[in-house]
């Protein structure tokens, strides 16, 4: 029996996925924020990719300074607001939080750090504002946490900016691929409203970059060009029948979810195969959404999935079953999909072997890869004396971004692989400096 009623309309849609950091009134921030250390060799700094002065902003709630607050967020992580509810901070801040080590519930950092945020927002706090002009001009493509960071810090150094994203609104998949229940898309897109304001970067919606005639363009009209492309669709497995009605990916799947809200249709029985992140969001979504089952199958055991924790304990919680050291062999079905056939595996030296045998089918009507998203390595290929790792994922400093073509510099999950929003941010942050480092040569 289904967890949750199938939502028809969007109240319904809104309770199945009620956030999971609700937004805290004044009184719950003060007395939040007042259980505070303020450690001197604070953990949660260290732990923070973006390193936001914590504490610092926690005394500033605590001392009614909710507008200084937002401020030393903000001069750290330009996605200030969405961090404060997307990121895993049960395993960043809260997770290094001294508190874990007396046994104490920890600091709800994130929430803090939203409910500064989204006030500064919400009345329009001048925080931030454009630099000197220099006279020189960046191009970045992609208005995802990466893109948008970049642009953020290039304003403020003095650049003139133009973003180019090939979707119809900004923040990738901080509003497509995140799941409704840690934040929703006004939230998302009020905070991205809020930096152009300030910040008055240009962005072209449904402007996708997809010839080498079009990057030569902005090759000759900007001084430098930035790629926060991220990731593509999700893999395909190349299994039989993969081709069936309502197999489909979970980043696909997920940014339906996002766009339609209770218009998705999500079958009955549902089949997640996966053992990361997305794929714990796409099963606790399918849960949310009625299924009257949800079966998250993994080819190792549930100790070696790549999920955190919390998140498959966040699916378990919502009804999501677990089916462990199986791997999928076919997707069967006639046009629709009916089920799929697994055989069992078991781990010899670390590695997968399937058990000979030992195939079976388990009935579904809806089947969801969560199998990793493919590198968009075919446009990366238009660029010339751009280099790519083994793995698809672009070559650049450490440092500063910059490829091994000068022109172009990288950040977000085009360059690492895939990671998180707060990763993405701070690494173009960091690469915005690598740019003017160069252009200042």
């Amino acid at each position: 029996m289904a967890e949750y009623s199938t939502p028809t309309s969007e109240p319904e849609f809104d309770a199945n996925f009620a956030q999971l950091k609700p937004r805290m009134n004044s009184s719950e921030a003060l007395f939040e924020s007042s259980r505070c250390l303020f450690c001197f060799d604070a953990p949660c700094i260290q732990a923070c990719p973006t390193g936001i002065d914590i504490p610092q902003f926690i005394r500033q709630i605590n001392s009614g300074n909710d507008t200084g607050a937002a401020r030393t967020i903000y001069e750290a992580n330009y996605f200030g607001n969405a961090c404060g509810k997307v990121c895993p901070t049960e395993v960043l801040c809260e997770g290094a939080c001294v508190y874990n080590l007396q046994d104490v519930k920890p600091i709800e950092i994130g929430r803090l750090q939203s409910f500064a945020t989204r006030k500064a927002i919400e009345e329009e706090k001048p925080l931030m504002a454009p630099g000197i002009p220099n006279g020189r001009k960046v191009a970045i493509i992609g208005a995802g946490p990466a893109g948008i960071s970049c642009a953020c810090e290039l304003r403020t150094l003095g650049y003139a900016v133009d973003v180019f994203e090939a979707k119809a609104q900004p923040s990738g998949l901080t509003v497509y691929g995140v799941a409704p229940y840690k934040i929703t898309n006004e939230e998302v897109l009020a905070e991205m409203a809020y930096l152009q304001q300030q910040l008055g970067y240009s962005v072209a919606y449904n402007a996708p970059i997809r010839s080498r005639a079009e990057l030569q363009q902005l090759e000759e009209q900007y001084d430098a060009i930035f790629l926060g492309i991220g990731l593509g669709k999700t893999s395909t497995l190349g299994l039989p029948g993969e081709d069936r009605e309502n197999c489909v990916g979970a980043v696909e799947f997920i940014e339906q979810l996002r766009l339609n809200h209770h218009g998705t249709a999500v079958g009955r029985k549902v089949i997640v195969l996966g053992g990361g992140n997305t794929a714990m969001d796409a099963a606790s979504e399918s849960s949310r959404m009625g299924a009257d089952s949800v079966i998250l199958a993994y080819r190792r055991g549930k100790e070696d999935m790549g999920a955190y924790e919390f998140e498959y304990d966040l699916a378990k919680g919502v009804g999501v079953k677990g089916l462990f050291h199986v791997a999928p062999v076919e997707i069967m079905g006639n046009g629709k999909v009916e089920g799929i056939k697994f055989i069992r595996t078991a781990l010899h030296e670390g590695q997968v072997q399937t058990v000979p045998g030992s195939e079976f089918i388990e009935p579904c009507d809806m089947v969801i890869k969560a199998t990793g998203q493919a590198k968009q390595t075919e446009f990366l290929g238009l660029i010339e004396g751009l280099k790519t790792d083994g793995k698809g994922r672009i070559i650049a400093d450490e440092r500063t971004g910059q490829t091994t073509n000068p022109q172009y510099f990288a950040s977000g999950d085009a360059r690492n692989g895939g990671a998180e929003v707060v990763n993405a941010a701070a690494e173009a942050k960091a690469t915005a400096r690598g740019i003017h480092e160069y252009l200042s040569k």
